[in-house]
């Protein structure tokens, strides 16, 4: 896990790069010299202690999220207050200032054990916690990545586990599935190269979009992608390598295990949002 952890965080690190959002690669953070978890973008005092912020580049930690559900037991079709708060890894105080990064404080991806619920939306900031509320359409166990940048440190994606009370069949096994995919108002079709992707080298996904005309940015960005593996251990949320508004979108992606990956990508054409999925086998 610690090793899929990195390549979340780098993709992550992507994802802010594709913005006006700081670069932690590139621009300094500050923060205090005796009080580590006081982190700013911008130079200032000290806001407990008054000293001094030192800048300096910030450490690639992941920070801690916790995720609290009411009602604790969730029932399938009943709606559940999901509440997401950050801490830093430091002192385990309350992270209260984020960066935007693709127009969102907080971007969660939400993907039940069968793979067939797939939720991609922005829970909302107040009393210093991200809310958001959801019915889950049936019993069984369900991934929730969360996706932001606390102020002064890293951009994280973290993955937490809810589970919804009842009975539920095992999953069925995926299988290769590339066939073109109709969405609200255009067609995707994939293409790979390599054509049968190998797990820890890089993969070139290539998606053909038609009709063209009309393609927007959703969430400034010409895609979104999140790959899941069957086994819901390796989530992934990642953008497009090469897309200039054309029929050509490129994302390059490195698998981390020998699984079989459902990928779901977004495209917005004409205000609508499409989204559709293919099964990868990795080998």
């Amino acid at each position: 896990m610690r090793v899929v952890g990195f390549i979340l965080l780098s993709v992550g690190l992507l994802s802010a790069q594709l913005q006006n959002t700081p670069d932690p690669s590139k621009d300094p953070v500050y923060f205090c010299p005796m009080d580590r978890d006081v982190r700013s973008n911008v130079p200032g005092k000290c806001s407990r202690c008054g000293m001094k912020l030192v800048a300096g580049v910030p450490d690639p930690v992941e920070y801690h999220l916790d995720l609290a559900v009411t009602p604790r037991v969730a029932k399938p079709g009943q709606t559940v207050h999901l509440k997401f708060e950050v801490h830093d890894p430091w002192k385990g105080n309350l992270v209260k200032k984020f960066n935007v990064v693709h127009e969102k404080l907080f971007h969660t991806f939400i993907v039940s054990e069968d793979l067939q619920v797939f939720v991609h939306d922005h829970p909302t900031w107040s009393n210093d916690a991200f809310h958001y509320d959801m019915a889950f359409p049936k019993s069984g166990m369900y991934r929730v990545l969360g996706d932001f940048y606390p102020e002064g440190g890293t951009p994280q994606l973290i993955t937490k586990t809810i589970y919804v009370s009842g009975s539920s069949p095992a999953p069925r096994p995926l299988t290769q599935d590339y066939t073109p995919k109709q969405g609200e108002n255009i067609n995707v079709e994939i293409s790979m190269a390599p054509s049968h992707p190998i797990a820890g080298r890089n993969t070139q996904i290539r998606f053909n979009l038609t009709p063209a005309a009309g393609m927007e940015k959703y969430l400034g960005a010409w895609g979104h992608m999140l790959a899941a593996s069957d086994d819901l251990i390796d989530m992934i949320h990642t953008h497009p390598f090469l897309a200039d508004g054309s029929s050509e979108i490129q994302f390059d992606m490195t698998f981390p295990r020998s699984r079989t990956y459902r990928v779901w990508v977004q495209f917005q054409r004409n205000g609508v949002v499409n989204t559709v999925h293919f099964d990868i086998p990795v080998s």
